[in-house]
């Protein structure tokens, strides 16, 4: 994304959400004000739709604030400083579609699970690669400190990958592509579903099986981590999860998946 673009965003949720500069703490008289540090601008899960923020994270935060009588604060955050500004305490809560991993729970405590995923693989339509097979030679394209970037850089001699370049963004990475400057890109399957469904010269041609499972983030020892999950839990429970995933994909949710189903809370 150019620098204008990227400040035209920046000015655009700070007029629209109010929010605060990230190097602010969470203190704050107001007990009932939970503080979100997102990555505004990962479709499906946090963007903007003209000047409202949009996404799959933020109907399920905003629905269990109010749950919860609690109101909340969005902050944009980029996803190279997410985790930092958890653990120093910038907000309370860390989404962006975040997997649930071991070396993360080391540092920060999860909810219960609300949604599975893959990692996945974008090319261009006419450039004639339509499995990671193809890709031996070419460069690949990913988002720095994703699972996406870790999946990568772990198969890249399995595969014979020229190069991986390190992106800050889904966006940025799908643009170049677009342009020829990479020949594919790996991410989240639901991301790059929903980023490339309205695009004619890029699709997903391959869905790389991970395993995977999405939770919100929490400082360690976080008791408002247990109150997101008991409302999340009862979300469930009421249908409230499933209608919010239909809303986004247009079909309903598996139902052994996590965003129906009640699973316990990670635990390392």
């Amino acid at each position: 994304m150019k620098k204008s673009k990227w400040l035209g965003l920046v000015m655009s949720v700070v007029l629209s959400l109010s929010l605060v500069a990230c190097g602010s703490s969470t203190t704050s008289s107001n007990q009932n004000l939970v503080k979100v540090g997102l990555n505004v601008g990962y479709v499906p899960w946090e963007f903007m739709e003209g000047d409202k923020l949009v996404g799959v994270e933020v109907d399920i935060i905003s629905e269990a604030a109010k749950r919860l009588n609690k109101e909340v604060e969005w902050i944009t955050t980029p996803w190279s400083g997410l985790f930092a500004g958890l653990l120093a305490e910038k907000f309370q809560i860390a989404a962006a579609g975040i997997t649930i991993k071991p070396d993360r729970m080391k540092e920060m405590d999860f909810t219960a699970p609300y949604y599975d995923s893959d990692q996945s693989l974008t090319t261009k339509v006419d450039s004639g690669i339509k499995s990671l097979e193809d890709m031996k030679g070419k460069i690949l394209g990913v988002e720095s400190g994703t699972t996406g970037d870790q999946w990568a850089q772990d198969n890249k001699d399995k595969y014979g990958f020229q190069e991986i370049k390190l992106y800050n963004s889904l966006q940025d990475a799908m643009m170049d592509l677009s342009a020829g400057r990479i020949h594919g890109e790996i991410s989240d399957i639901p991301a790059s579903l929903y980023y490339t469904k309205d695009k004619n010269d890029i699709k997903v041609v391959e869905r790389i099986v991970t395993n995977e499972k999405y939770g919100l983030a929490f400082k360690k020892d976080d008791p408002l981590r247990d109150e997101f999950n008991r409302v999340m839990d009862e979300m469930k429970k009421d249908g409230t999860m499933a209608a919010i995933y239909k809303k986004w994909f247009g079909e309903d949710a598996p139902s052994d998946s996590s965003t129906v189903t009640i699973v316990p809370v990670p635990s390392n």
